[in-house]
């Protein structure tokens, strides 16, 4: 097993300062994040940190490193598409829960169910807080918003669930109340080969008055504090997916080693597609490269 340097923090600090609300969860996940990224040692040369659009996806923005403000839900496509052309390189998505279990849930199931090398840190305030307060995907029933003015009818997406059953390889959930218990889940899910969902309560304390950090506080337990959970074991983990209420489980829910995605394509077995050779000559490059500017 390879020995791993663990970097300082401020390896990590970026040019700009956040601006995210006074109490916003998101801060938590941003040190989370840097502290994360120290832990496993990797280089700021090697990280690249993509977002799509949401208050959440600010993050690459305020941290040292490569990174990338997609498009709304097409965060982990862009980041499909990075890992493909540089394999050496560690990818990190970081968004909201509207942005990832909605607009983008359908590039969220089809990476999973590849297993490709990639970590989802989805910071779920159950709100749509960039638009001032709607119903997002998590949303919990009957919950009145700003869209949901009688009661929200729809039931949540349930993501720990739905990354198991899709071909997720780690699975974990994290709460900004606890920064330093989620800074190690992502440091494992970042050296995870595989697909790692690290789902976050990232509380809103601007437009979610019900999902807050005392809520969460009274219900929320480490799994790893309760003998008899078996992250080996899907089934087991898919058990504790639907434990909601009065309890709800932190932690990591299943682990697994299984091929990815890159070690089954055959593009990839000379390397890195940035370090082979360009079997074109210079001008059809180019011309190649004028047709899509």
């Amino acid at each position: 097993m390879s020995t791993i340097l663990e970097l300082p923090i401020e390896t990590y600090a970026g040019p700009v300062e956040p601006d995210w609300c006074p109490g916003c969860g998101d801060f938590g996940v941003l040190k989370a994040v840097k502290t994360a990224a120290a832990r496993a040692g990797v280089r700021t040369k090697d990280l690249v940190v993509v977002s799509g659009i949401g208050c959440s996806s600010n993050l690459p923005g305020y941290l040292h490193a490569y990174g990338v403000h997609s498009l709304h839900g097409r965060a982990v496509a862009v980041a499909s598409g990075i890992k493909l052309a540089n394999t050496d390189l560690k990818v990190v998505i970081t968004g909201g829960d509207g942005d990832g279990y909605g607009i983008g849930i359908g590039h969220f199931i089809h990476a999973m169910r590849r297993n490709l090398d990639l970590t989802y840190v989805v910071m779920n305030n159950q709100i749509y807080g960039l638009t001032t307060g709607q119903a997002s995907p998590t949303t919990m029933k009957e919950h009145r918003t700003k869209s949901t003015p009688r009661g929200n009818v729809e039931l949540p997406i349930n993501p720990i669930a739905l990354a198991l059953v899709s071909g997720a390889t780690y699975v974990a959930r994290g709460f900004s109340g606890e920064p330093g218990h989620m800074a190690g889940l992502i440091a494992d899910g970042i050296q995870h080969k595989g697909f790692a969902l690290i789902d976050v309560f990232s509380p809103c304390v601007t437009y979610n008055h019900l999902n807050t950090y005392p809520w969460f506080k009274e219900r929320v337990y480490k799994l790893e504090d309760r003998p008899g959970h078996d992250s080996t074991q899907v089934a087991a983990a898919l058990e504790k997916s639907f434990e909601w209420g009065d309890r709800i489980p932190l932690g990591l829910f299943y682990r697994d080693e299984q091929p990815t995605y890159e070690d089954s394509e055959p593009a990839l077995k000379q390397g890195p597609l940035v370090n082979q050779k360009l079997e074109v000559d210079g001008s059809l490059f180019q011309s190649l490269i004028e047709e899509f500017l």
